[in-house]
C-alpha cells in the first residue's frame, strides 16, 4: 500500500528532528540527508499531482 502524503510528512519530520536528536552521528548525516531529500521530492511530485486533480474538478465544476 502506498504512503499517503500525511504520511511522508510525518516521517519527513522525524527525519529531520533525528538532526537535532541525541542520536544524531555525523558518519550517518550525509545518507540520512540524502533520504530526507528523496523524501521531501516525492512529496512535492504528490502535492504537484494533487493540485492538477483539485483544477481538473474545478473545471467540471465550473461548466
Amino acid at each position: 500500500m502506498a504512503k499517503s502524503i500525511s504520511d511522508k510528512i510525518d516521517e519527513l519530520k522525524t527525519g529531520v528532528e533525528w538532526f537535532y536528536s541525541d542520536d544524531f552521528k555525523l558518519e550517518d548525516a550525509s545518507g540520512k540527508y540524502k533520504t530526507m531529500t528523496e523524501l521531501a521530492k516525492e512529496i512535492e511530485k504528490d502535492l504537484a499531482e494533487l493540485k492538477n486533480e483539485i483544477k481538473v474538478i474545478e473545471e467540471d465544476f465550473s461548466k
